[in-house]
């Protein structure tokens, strides 16, 4: 069966081998409350889909009208056994109880690296901040690189005060990198974002075949895993 939980993902699972993030706009927070609720039913009176699906979580975007979706897989033929059985009748219930939702895009990945929870950390993350990374497509093979640049930067202990954990995907069709990072709170990230000066960043944000930076505020509001 199917079960709700308030418990965070957690990202560096070894058998998460086909981690997804996918976007909706619903246009509201009425909307977005509404929408995660009509998820948060469907799912729970139906049995769990598949035996390669470890977990699926769905985020309120602090924009009032985006969600964000993250599921773990343990390999992509899963996710496609899902989509064949079970994901269109779950979408039309939804869809009914939530007219108009428009599903945006959806993204495969692969998990690179991370900054993960120090051992003994047990804080909540108040908020998750995803941030999409783009490069030219000439550039695709230095998503990597970039990565490794930014996790061995030499960063003020301050300046990550509230930063929780911190992980890097590497997206399927090659254009980007996903940074999902769990803080503190928004205001620990405010805090961050205002100290993020210095050589070590102008580095980073003029990394040749780099595009720019898109980045979302979320929190989490539904997780939902096997019994």
């Amino acid at each position: 069966m199917t079960r709700r939980t308030d418990t965070h993902p957690d990202l560096t699972r070894p058998e998460a081998g086909a981690p997804f993030f996918s976007t909706w706009r619903v246009g509201t927070p009425e909307r977005q409350r509404q929408a995660v609720e009509a998820i948060g039913r469907t799912w729970e009176r139906r049995p769990w889909p598949a035996g390669g699906l470890l977990g699926y979580h769905v985020y309120t975007g602090h924009d009032g009208e985006t969600l964000l979706h993250h599921s773990q897989w343990t390999r992509e033929q899963a996710y496609e056994a899902f989509v064949k059985v079970h994901r269109q009748e779950r979408n039309d219930e939804i869809d009914t109880a939530v007219p108009g939702i428009e599903r945006v895009r959806l993204d495969r990945y692969r998990r690179y690296r991370s900054r993960e929870r120090a051992a003994g950390d047990s804080r909540v993350p108040g908020l998750i901040v995803a941030v999409r990374i783009d490069f030219e497509e000439e550039a695709s093979g230095r998503r990597r690189d970039w990565v490794d640049l930014i996790l061995g930067a030499e960063v003020p202990a301050e300046n990550e005060r509230g930063l929780i954990s911190a992980h890097f995907h590497i997206s399927g069709d090659g254009t980007h990198v996903l940074n999902y990072a769990e803080w503190e709170s928004e205001q620990s990230y405010e805090e961050a974002i205002g100290m993020a000066a210095g050589p070590e960043w102008e580095r980073l944000r003029a990394y040749p075949g780099l595009k720019g930076f898109t980045v979302a505020r979320y929190g989490h509001a539904l997780g939902l895993v096997p019994e």
